[in-house]
């Protein structure tokens, strides 16, 4: 196998984002120098108006003063206006430059430029911190662009919860594929997103606003009258402040007062929905760009938006309706002139009223909103996945009527590498496991790359069950239930010693083997039982092993145990494999190749000599 040999097209992308940055730079600065000229002919404006303005009234020519001062208003809004339009535009540039350096880092798997995850998967998974699947430098915070927490949630959830449904599947992967083709549609959805905020669109809190129905008791009586007070108090107001009437405005806003503080306006919801209007102007935003896309054609794309554009409401209108009902109910967020506008018009109850027509016509099909957007950025996650990684291939689900009929499960692939590694140090390994009951058991030295193996191949089971490309020249797969034992730790809060610890995560790996009723288990099990003594060790190994080979499922066990490799005699579906090294200059090489058979060789007393440790020459000289 050759390394590097799956990233022939590396460069391309690179060149590509490369030279995106650069014209992006390019326009950066041509942007930057064109406001920098609009500020000093605003300054030049300002200073020019008023010594002009100054002079013509010294003079007394006030109504030539007055035109020029009207003159060089209407200029100054002019030149002011296409001002701030650059500067929106130069405010979009960076955060075009900044989503092309993101998917530059990437490529690069330059993970301190990568936008940090806090996500965290749930306790106990089977797989997902054994495969490094969420958390710093994981395969989720690689793939993930989305915008929304039902985005990331929906990514998470097609990494996590495998395997999916096949018909599911199919219309996942189709969609992936298809935005695959569409670089600019995926960085513009990022963009509109950005562009208002870096703060992810948190569906759970729009939902409980939006979905929450606001119930001011009389609200249909109330709302007028204050209405008609409200008018009554402006026109005895204005009366007055002309001399027409004496000071009866007092007392309609007395009682126009009276009504407000004994009224309930809403005060709980409204304070929920204060500063929300961002998140769902953004929402409105991403809606917008999705909807204007997926109408222009039949394809994969506009069959996940169809349950929206179908929709008996115009979700985008509705959307950005509610941005401005949020809007004017955030003025709550500051009580002077919050106080100021109520005692002016009912404000508050006005609002109120709004945002409840607008629940009534939003709340049952938000959800469903919700979901096609979440699907959608999932998609575009590992859509951008497979961009920035061309030389990755679409695996093939093997999903026929002779499985589901008793045929065996398989799992194979040519140049299988670990995504996680960077390109230049990824070794490349064929693999291929086919029938209930087989078992790869992998032998090998210390630090020659069993867990690794490992770990590429879960990972890249997870990418194909996901519906993304996989780091491979070639693979096939029947639709498995990973679960993995490579990874485990005490745990001090539930008292649990590592080896009690991985005694339960074996068993629930057992149990999920004796389980008929669902998808086969590929189980990848690395150094097994290495938290107890030699003798009870491989006792203990020789037993679970047979075991798995007689489960409903097929896999990968790494052992230190050269004992084991014995197993092939007795176990009719068990073969050896090994990843070996040698000794150059004094110092271990590894080439992290898989081959057949048992490990002709160890190192461990070879790497304790090395760093200096004493160690028995007679024995040193055998293990050599």
């Amino acid at each position: 196998m050759q390394q590097n040999q799956h990233h022939t097209h590396t460069p391309v992308r690179e060149q590509t984002l490369q030279r995106l940055l650069r014209r992006t730079d390019r326009l950066l600065q041509r942007g930057l120098r064109t406001s920098a000229t609009f500020t000093r002919w605003r300054v030049v404006l300002f200073v020019t108006a008023l010594l002009c303005t100054i002079t013509l009234y010294r003079l007394g020519w006030y109504q030539v003063g007055n035109f020029s001062l009207a003159g060089f208003l209407t200029m100054f809004l002019i030149v002011a206006s296409y001002h701030t339009r650059l500067e929106q535009r130069i405010h979009r540039l960076r955060e075009w430059r900044q989503i092309k350096q993101t998917h530059m880092a990437r490529l690069h798997l330059d993970w301190d430029k990568l936008p940090a995850q806090t996500f965290a998967g749930p306790a106990h998974h089977l797989y997902t911190n054994d495969l490094d699947l969420v958390g710093p430098h994981s395969l989720f915070q690689l793939l993930n662009t989305t915008v929304s927490s039902h985005g990331r949630e929906r990514l998470a959830a097609w990494l996590l919860t495998q395997p999916p449904a096949p018909n599911a599947w199919v219309e996942r992967q189709a969609l992936v594929r298809e935005l695959t083709t569409r670089p600019l549609f995926r960085d513009r959805l990022a963009l509109e997103a950005h562009s208002l905020g870096e703060q992810e669109i948190d569906g759970h809190r729009l939902a409980a606003v939006l979905q929450h129905r606001l119930e001011i008791p009389r609200l249909h009586i109330i709302l007028p009258i204050q209405a008609i007070l409200a008018a009554t108090t402006a026109g005895l107001g204005l009366a007055a402040l002309l001399n027409l009437l004496p000071g009866f405005w007092m007392f309609s806003f007395g009682l126009y007062a009276l009504v407000y503080f004994f009224t309930d306006q809403g005060e709980e919801l409204l304070e929920h929905a204060v500063g929300l209007h961002h998140e769902v102007e953004k929402l409105g935003t991403v809606f917008g760009h999705i909807d204007r896309h997926a109408r222009r054609s039949r394809s994969a794309l506009s069959r996940t938006w169809v349950p929206l554009a179908n929709s008996p409401t115009a979700p985008v209108r509705l959307i950005r309706q509610a941005a401005r009902v949020l809007h004017a109910i955030s003025i709550k967020a500051h009580p002077v002139v919050h106080l100021a506008v109520n005692a002016l018009c009912p404000w508050d109850l006005w609002f109120a009223r709004r945002l409840g027509q607008i629940q009534d016509q939003i709340r049952d099909h938000l959800p469903l909103w919700l979901d096609r957007l979440a699907e959608i950025e999932a998609a575009a996650a590992l859509a951008t996945f497979a961009y920035l990684h061309p030389s990755y291939i679409w695996p093939s689900s093997l999903q026929t009527d002779n499985q589901q009929n008793g045929g065996a499960p398989r799992c194979s692939a040519r140049d299988l590498g670990h995504p996680l590694i960077p390109h230049a140090a990824r070794v490349a390994n064929d693999f291929s496991l086919q029938g209930l009951g087989q078992v790869l058991l992998v032998t090998g030295s210390n630090m020659s790359g069993k867990s690794t193996f490992l770990r590429t191949v879960g990972i890249n089971i997870c990418l194909a069950q996901a519906g993304a490309p996989v780091c491979a020249s070639h693979f096939e797969w029947t639709w498995v239930r990973v679960v993995c034992c490579i990874r485990v730790d005490d745990s001090l809060d539930e008292g649990l010693s590592f080896f009690y610890a991985e005694v339960k995560r074996l068993k629930t790996l057992l149990d999920a083997t004796r389980d008929r009723s669902h998808a086969p288990v590929l189980f990848l099990i690395d150094e097994i039982f290495k938290g107890t003594n030699n003798r009870e060790r491989l006792i203990g190994s020789r037993s679970f092993i047979t075991g798995l080979s007689q489960g409903h499922g097929f896999g990968m066990v790494t052992t230190h145990d050269l004992e084991l490799t014995d197993l092939e005699k007795t176990v009719p579906g068990l073969r050896n494999a090994h990843f070996q090294e040698t000794v150059e200059a004094g110092a271990l090489e590894f080439d992290y190749q898989l081959r057949s058979g048992p490990c002709p060789t160890t190192n461990a007393l070879r790497i304790m000599e090395l760093e200096g440790l004493p160690i028995p020459r007679q024995t040193d000289a055998h293990h050599s």
